[in-house]
């Protein structure tokens, strides 16, 4: 099968790859561990050093990256630069901060002397999504190598590029060959994979369906996982909030992206009093967002990633309308070149509509009326999902509270969800287990081990 690299702003195809073989990928598998045992010996400060330089080689053609990006994937190319600079800025975070993160931790027991060691565990396979390209994968790259792992990367198959690219980094950076190495590859050998002996754990950012399936081969073989899947994000607005500084969050947390965000604001949950005064100023900034060539730096809006998405998400917004749902604006594929969805809102949303219970993944915004705080806390646990909510008021000690009665991984008050090198991120329910990212992120890979002597 080919790997093909379309570029979602035109429809035109890129690139052509060949797909590996099983054999091959066998192979490199091999080689990987081979560095593996050599690599797990190297001191943090020569971890550190690569680490470092692997943030140079980003930082000093983040253009140059940014571009692959964007033509693979149709992210805004301001959006793809920061994307780089994000993925430089977690290399240096780990860099500096592994060693102590994973430095022995002393317990007083009834032993002479008794702690707590973080070995590394071996060859790690990370099966990654197109949205965030780099990011996905450098936010799990960077940790791991870190703590003496190494990594096979089996990215999505419309940024064949945007791997390589990755692969190429931490070789321009000096990391052994094959300390992390990328397999173009179809999903359909993701199970002969974790099969294979040398293969020590996983991690997935995707789906739903995809994290089922590779929660599903990885027990099988009794192999660790760490899963961050879809999200359906609430965006709680309250009486007490500041209006205006909401709306322009809300627009950019919705469109982030090109709408395409695990943790991108999908569901806004607006209290009844101030309900009619958002509504109308969400229409009107959405109504002004500038769609074009995602190369171009003015566009704010670009394509969703691939053709079939396209229609996927086209789908959704028709059967919401379907069963009842009001259009506010948008709601339509736009007829241009390329795979461009109209900034849309929707409202008049209930319980069995796409809008309603399922992920969007577009610049799709479910506007929600509530009567009142305690029934927009309701509304935003009325999912099967559990990553990320926001939450605006002026009242933080409410703001608080709320946080702790709201079901996910992550809530932020008065901004938008977003992953940070220092906090640890991931979901509940349906949007995954485990956390990357932080000291908690760093340790998902590592031989938690007791030492006891007498």
């Amino acid at each position: 099968m080919a790997i093909q690299s379309i570029n979602p702003a035109t429809g035109k195809l890129e690139k052509t790859f060949n797909e590996f073989s099983l054999e091959e990928v066998f192979e490199i598998i091999e080689k990987t561990h081979e560095t593996f045992l050599s690599w797990r010996t190297t001191s943090f400060s020569e971890r550190k050093t690569l680490m470092n330089y692997a943030a140079s080689v980003m930082r000093n053609k983040k253009n140059y990256y940014a571009e692959i990006i964007t033509k693979e994937m149709g992210k805004p190319i301001k959006q793809s630069i920061a994307e780089v600079e994000k993925c430089a800025w977690v290399c240096e975070y780990f860099a500096e901060n592994a060693e102590s993160f994973l430095h022995n931790e002393k317990v007083n027991t009834d032993a002479t002397e008794s702690y707590v060691q973080f070995d590394p565990i071996g060859v790690v396979l990370a099966v990654m999504p197109w949205n965030f390209p780099f990011w996905q994968v450098f936010r799990f790259a960077a940790p791991a190598l870190m703590a003496g792992n190494v990594g096979v990367l089996k990215h999505s198959s419309n940024v064949p590029m945007c791997a390589l690219a990755i692969e190429e980094i931490f070789q321009s950076a000096g990391f052994p060959k094959y300390t992390f190495s990328a397999l173009l590859i179809g999903s359909n050998k993701v199970k002969d994979i974790i099969k294979h002996p040398k293969i020590k754990a996983a991690t997935l950012t995707g789906s739903e369906s995809a994290g089922r399936q590779l929660a599903k081969f990885s027990g099988e073989q009794l192999k660790k996982t760490v899963l961050e899947l879809g999200g359906s994000d609430p965006f709680i607005v309250l009486e007490d909030a500041n209006l205006d500084e909401a709306v322009n969050t809300a627009v950019t947390a919705r469109l982030i992206n090109n709408g395409q965000s695990c943790i991108a604001a999908k569901r806004f949950i607006v209290v009844e009093k101030i309900f009619e005064e958002f509504k109308q100023k969400f229409i009107d900034k959405m109504e002004r967002i500038v769609i074009g060539d995602p190369i171009d730096e003015k566009t704010e809006l670009g394509p969703i990633a691939r053709e079939d998405l396209l229609h996927e998400l086209d789908t959704q917004v028709k059967k919401s309308v379907q069963m009842g749902a009001e259009i506010l604006t948008g709601a339509k594929i736009l007829p241009r070149q390329g795979f461009y969805y109209s900034p849309t809102i929707l409202t008049n949303l209930k319980k069995g509509m796409p809008a309603y219970d399922e992920e969007i993944f577009g610049p799709v915004a479910s506007l929600i009326k509530a009567q009142d705080e305690n029934e927009a806390i309701r509304i935003a646990n009325d999912t099967d999902f559990g990553l990320g909510a926001s939450v605006w008021t002026n009242n933080i000690q409410k703001a608080k509270k709320i946080a702790t009665e709201i079901q996910t991984g992550n809530v932020f008050i008065n901004d938008m969800v977003k992953s940070d090198p220092r906090l640890p991120f991931g979901g509940v329910k349906n949007s995954g287990y485990g956390r990357e990212l932080s000291t908690y992120g760093i340790k998902e890979f590592v031989n938690i081990k007791t030492v006891w002597i007498k």
